[in-house]
């Protein structure tokens, strides 16, 4: 096996306006080092395949899910000369991902974390990148720019808690308007090595998990329409023809 781990989450959803609503499920998400990728038996490959193409707009077809955020760091100005990059992610299982928030934590040759990426997924096919700089805490600020939610404008900022996991992963997103509360998103969980029957046993207690997942979000986005949460119309056009998942509803 490989240095991936595996976390078991609570993922939790807190709007309190207009209107006042909060759900959370259960599920579970892969902690990778991305020159390192996990090397599973073929019985497990169809239930934890990391597709590149899942992640940054890049015309190579054969391009690495290295060679992808690398260079989209190079768009950026930055070159990690060869650095750790790790990810927090979620895989595919028979076919599908549901992946609304991957986060990339990018470090110099010297181990020091030189930034993060969150890459962002909506469910009509759009995906978009943050640059962050974290401070010490993991504390880090980005204006909201890309559409998410049929249900929050693109206006606003987010503040991210997004420090690198360890024996425990608490990651947060708060999104801020003027004159309104804040909605948050939050992951918290606990992770362990990714054996070979630490992965066999996550997928005995959340089978077809993206699929079960994806489902239970827009149920809480159709129950929001009925109670007559207003609909924020969309851009004319994705900005990505793949089809991802959201971060937020």
């Amino acid at each position: 096996m490989t240095t991936a781990w595996i976390y078991r989450t609570r993922i939790g959803h807190v709007r309190r306006a207009p209107i006042r609503h909060a759900f959370e499920y259960r599920s579970y998400s892969w902690y990778i080092d991305l020159d390192d990728l996990p090397v599973l038996p073929w019985w497990l490959r169809p239930f934890a395949r990391f597709d590149p193409a899942d992640h940054f707009d890049d015309t190579r077809p054969d391009a690495t899910l290295r060679e992808r955020i690398d260079a989209y760091l190079a768009g950026e100005g930055i070159d990690l000369d060869g650095g750790r990059i790790t990810a927090l992610l979620n895989a595919r299982v028979l076919g599908h991902v549901f992946d609304p928030l991957t986060l990339f934590w990018c470090h110099d040759p010297g181990g020091a974390l030189a930034c993060v990426v969150a890459e962002v997924h909506n469910t009509y096919g759009g995906r978009h990148c943050y640059l962050l700089r974290p401070d010490a805490s993991g504390y880090a600020e980005a204006d909201k720019v890309f559409y998410v939610s049929p249900f929050n404008e693109v206006t606003g900022s987010y503040t991210l808690r997004v420090a690198e996991p360890g024996p425990f992963l608490d990651v947060e997103v708060s999104l801020h308007r003027e004159g309104q509360p804040p909605f948050t998103a939050t992951m918290r969980g606990s992770g362990r090595p990714a054996t070979l029957g630490v992965i066999a046993l996550t997928q005995l207690t959340h089978p077809f998990a993206p699929h079960m997942v994806s489902a239970r979000i827009r149920r809480q986005g159709i129950g929001l329409w009925l109670r007559g949460l207003p609909l924020v119309p969309r851009p004319a056009a994705p900005s990505s023809p793949r089809h991802l998942q959201e971060i937020s509803r």
